[in-house]
C-alpha cells in the first residue's frame, strides 16, 4: 500500500517559506503606481480623464474660496494637459515637519498631504483626501509645476512621481500669480495609445464654469486634435473659448435642454444658504414636455454621477411641496404622486457647497452626508412652495403634468401585475366567460354584452366553436375620469383584461391576444350607446394597440321589428324604420312594429340572425388615427381632444360640447 502524503509536513514547510522578508512596505507614491484603480477608478478612459479632473478641482477650490477668478486649461498636441489658475499659488517655503523638502514637493510626493483637512484655508473644497495632485504626479511620466508667489516664479519637474531636480527660482514676475501644472499620462500605466478626448475635457471645463458663476475658464486645444472631435451633431469642439456663465445653473440647464418646450414658462431656479451657515445649495429644474430630462448633481464642483443624499433632499423637497399644493387646491389625485413622477423626465441641475463632505471612494462619484438631505429639503422646499404659490397657472400646469406621469406609472404597474397574474394562472379565466372551443385566435370572436340577461341570450345564439361571450355588470367604469387605483381595482376591467390575455398599456402583446375580434354588443338605445362609449374609452386609453391592430368592432343590433303578414324586417333606429316602412312594406295591411327593450328580451334565434351570424350581421370597425402619420396627426389630436371633452373629468367641457352641437339634435331617445 503506497504511503499517504504528509499534509501537515507540507503545510509546515510552506509556513517556514513565508516569513517577514516577504512583507513589502510600499513607500512614497509606489502604492498609486501598483494599484492605480484604487485612486482613479481604473486605467481606462475614465481613469485617464480623472487625472485632469483632479488638477482642475484644485484650481476650482481656489476660485470658490475667492482667491482666483481665472482658470486656463490647454490640451497640447503631444498629449500634455496644462491647467493654470491665478490663485494664491501652492506654498514653496520649506515644510516644518519634513526636512529638506518644500511644501510644494511634499504635496506632490506624499499621499494625504494638503491644506484641506481643516477649514482654515478652504471653507469648502472638492479635494479632501490630500491625494489628488500626488496621484496625478505618480501616474504621469512627466510633470512640471510652476508657482508664481510674491512676484517670484518657481519651477520643479517630476517623472513618475519622483522629482528630477530641486525646486528652482527661475525669475521675477509682476503680473502673474497662481499655480500652473503641466503633465503627460504615463504610457506604462494607461497604454501607449491612450489619449485625451478634447470633447470630454471641454465639457468638463464648461460644467465647472456653469457651477461657479464667478470664474472665467479659458479653453485651448491643439488644432490637430480637433479633426474628429465633436460635442454633438454639427457642433465641433472649439480651438479656443472663454467660458463664463453669469446665470450659473440656470444657464447650464437651458443649454442642456437646447430650446425644448417645457411644461412651465421658465425653470424653477435659485440658491440658498443652508441652516446654521453650513454651506449653500444652488438648483435649476425644468420639466420638458417630451419627458427627456437629465439629472446632473455636484458637490463642491465635483460631479456626483451616482447621486447621494443631496439628490435625495431635492427629490423630497419637490415631491412634498407639489403634493401639498395639490391638497391645498383640493386636487385629490395629487396624493398618488411619488418622487419618480416629479424627477423622472425632469431636467435638473443641483450644486451643493458644504464643509467636509464625505464621498464613497476616492473618485467621489456619490455623496454620503445624511444631513445634506435634511438641510436641502428644508431650504429648497420653502423656495418651491413660494414658486408654486406665485403663479397658479404655472403651478396647475406642472401639477397636471406630474399627475399624468403618476397615472401612467400606475397603469404600467397594473399591466405588469395583470401580466404576471395571467402568466401564473395560465388557463384560469373569469368564471362568467363562456369561452369558445377553437384553439388559437384565428376566426374567433369575443362578444362583450351588458348584464346576465343579454349574456344568456348571446350564449344561446352564439356559435360555440368560434364565439365567446363575456357579460359585464351594468355600466363599466369610466377610466377617463377615474383614478388609476380605482381602475386597477375594478373587477369588470380585471375580468376583461384577463379574458383577452394580451396585457394592457406598454405590456400589450398582440401575440397573446386570445381572439381575432372583440365585439362590443350593447342595446340599440341611449343606455347601450353610453355603455359602448365607456368600453371604447377603456380600449382607447388602456389598450390602444388592440384598436390600432383592427381588432375592435361594434355590433349593430336592431331596435325595431316590423312585420306585415309573412314579411318581416329589422330596423336599427328610427330613420331606418321610416325607410323600411316606405320601401319594404306595401298595401293597406297594418304593419306590426315592436321595439326591443334590450338584447336580453330578444329570442336567441333572432339575436343570432340579426347581430351575431357573420353571414347576416353588420359590424362597425373602431379605428384610431395614426398620430405618427403626418396626414392623420390632426385627426389623432382631434380624437384625443374629443375623448377628453366627452369622457374626461371636466364637466364644463361636456357642457360646451352640448351647447355647440345642440342645434343638430332632432329627436331625443329618452
Amino acid at each position: 500500500m503506497p504511503a499517504m502524503p504528509d499534509l501537515f509536513q507540507d503545510a509546515e514547510s510552506t509556513s517556514r517559506a513565508y516569513s517577514a522578508k516577504h512583507i513589502e512596505i510600499l513607500e512614497g507614491l509606489e502604492p498609486v503606481r501598483r494599484r492605480p484603480a484604487m485612486y482613479i477608478g481604473g486605467t481606462d478612459a475614465h481613469g485617464l480623464h480623472h487625472l485632469v479632473a483632479e488638477v482642475l478641482d484644485n484650481a476650482m477650490d481656489e476660485a470658490v474660496a475667492g482667491h482666483a477668478s481665472r482658470i486656463e486649461i490647454e490640451l497640447g498636441a503631444d498629449g500634455t494637459v496644462t491647467v493654470h489658475d491665478n490663485g494664491r499659488g501652492i506654498p514653496v517655503d520649506p515644510h516644518p515637519k519634513v526636512k529638506g523638502k518644500s511644501a510644494l514637493e511634499v504635496i506632490l510626493t506624499t499621499l494625504h498631504s494638503g491644506g484641506k483637512f481643516n477649514d482654515k484655508v478652504y471653507h469648502t473644497a472638492g479635494g479632501l483626501h490630500g491625494v489628488g495632485l500626488s496621484v496625478v504626479n505618480a501616474l504621469s511620466d512627466k510633470l512640471t509645476v510652476e508657482v508664481a508667489r510674491d512676484r517670484r516664479l518657481w519651477r520643479q519637474s517630476y517623472a513618475r512621481g519622483k522629482p528630477t531636480g530641486k525646486l528652482k527660482r527661475v525669475g521675477e514676475v509682476h503680473n502673474r500669480r497662481g499655480t500652473t501644472v503641466t503633465f503627460h499620462p504615463d504610457p506604462e500605466i494607461f497604454g501607449p495609445h491612450a489619449a485625451f478626448d478634447p470633447a470630454h475635457l471641454f465639457r468638463m471645463a464648461r460644467s465647472k464654469a456653469y457651477l461657479f458663476r464667478g470664474v472665467q475658464i479659458r479653453w485651448a486645444c491643439a488644432p490637430k486634435l480637433l479633426r474628429s472631435a465633436c460635442l454633438g451633431p454639427g457642433e465641433p469642439v472649439p480651438e479656443k473659448a472663454v467660458l463664463r456663465f453669469p446665470g450659473g445653473l440656470r444657464d447650464h440647464l437651458e443649454a442642456t435642454l437646447g430650446g425644448r418646450t417645457t411644461v412651465t414658462p421658465g425653470p424653477f431656479a435659485g440658491e440658498a444658504r443652508l441652516a446654521r451657515d453650513t454651506g449653500k445649495v444652488e438648483w435649476a429644474v425644468a420639466w420638458p414636455e417630451d419627458g427627456a430630462g437629465c439629472l446632473n448633481s455636484y458637490c463642491n464642483t465635483v460631479p456626483t454621477p451616482q447621486g447621494g443624499h443631496h439628490e435625495t433632499g431635492l427629490k423630497n423637497a419637490l415631491t412634498r411641496a407639489l403634493k401639498a399644493y395639490g391638497e391645498l387646491i383640493g386636487n385629490r389625485r395629487a396624493g398618488q404622486i411619488a418622487a419618480e413622477d416629479v424627477i423622472d423626465g425632469a431636467g435638473i441641475m443641483l450644486s451643493l457647497y458644504i464643509r467636509d463632505p464625505q464621498f464613497q471612494g476616492q473618485t467621489k462619484e456619490k455623496l454620503s452626508v445624511p444631513d445634506a438631505a435634511r438641510l436641502i429639503e428644508a431650504s429648497v422646499g420653502d423656495h418651491f412652495d413660494h414658486w408654486l404659490s406665485e403663479d397658479s397657472g404655472r403651478a396647475g400646469a406642472l401639477l397636471e403634468h406630474v399627475i399624468a406621469r403618476a397615472e401612467e406609472r400606475l397603469r404600467r404597474r397594473q399591466a405588469r401585475e395583470l401580466s404576471r397574474k395571467t402568466a401564473a394562472r395560465k388557463a384560469r379565466l373569469p368564471g362568467k366567460l363562456a369561452d369558445c372551443t377553437r384553439q388559437g385566435p384565428r376566426g374567433t370572436e369575443l362578444f362583450l354584452v351588458e348584464g346576465d340577461s343579454a349574456g344568456g341570450s348571446a350564449k344561446q345564439a352564439r356559435d360555440r366553436a368560434t364565439q365567446a361571450v363575456l357579460p359585464l355588470r351594468g355600466k363599466i367604469l369610466n377610466v377617463a375620469s377615474a383614478s388609476p387605483e380605482r381602475a386597477r381595482a375594478n373587477q369588470e376591467i380585471r375580468d376583461l383584461v384577463q379574458a383577452l390575455g394580451c396585457g394592457i398599456g406598454e405590456a400589450y402583446d398582440e401575440s397573446k391576444l386570445r381572439y381575432e375580434r372583440v365585439i362590443i354588443m350593447t342595446d340599440a338605445d341611449v343606455d347601450g350607446a353610453h355603455i359602448a362609449a365607456l368600453l371604447m374609452t377603456l380600449f382607447y386609453r388602456e389598450i390602444p394597440s388592440l384598436v390600432a391592430g383592427g381588432h375592435l368592432y361594434l355590433a349593430i343590433p336592431p331596435l325595431y321589428r316590423l312585420t306585415q303578414g309573412g314579411n318581416m324586417a329589422y330596423a336599427r333606429d328610427d330613420d331606418h324604420k321610416e325607410k323600411l316602412l316606405a320601401a319594404a312594406f306595401k298595401g293597406s295591411a297594418k304593419v306590426e312594429i315592436s321595439r326591443f327593450k334590450g338584447l336580453g328580451e330578444m329570442p336567441p334565434a333572432q339575436l343570432r340572425q340579426t347581430t351575431m351570424d357573420p353571414a347576416t350581421r353588420s359590424l362597425l370597425r373602431v379605428t384610431i388615427p395614426d398620430s405618427s402619420d403626418a396626414g392623420q396627426k390632426a385627426d389623432a389630436l382631434r380624437t384625443a381632444k374629443l375623448v377628453e371633452s366627452l369622457m374626461g373629468r371636466k364637466p364644463e367641457l361636456r357642457l360646451a360640447f352640448i351647447q355647440e352641437n345642440a342645434r343638430f339634435v332632432r329627436d331625443l331617445d329618452v
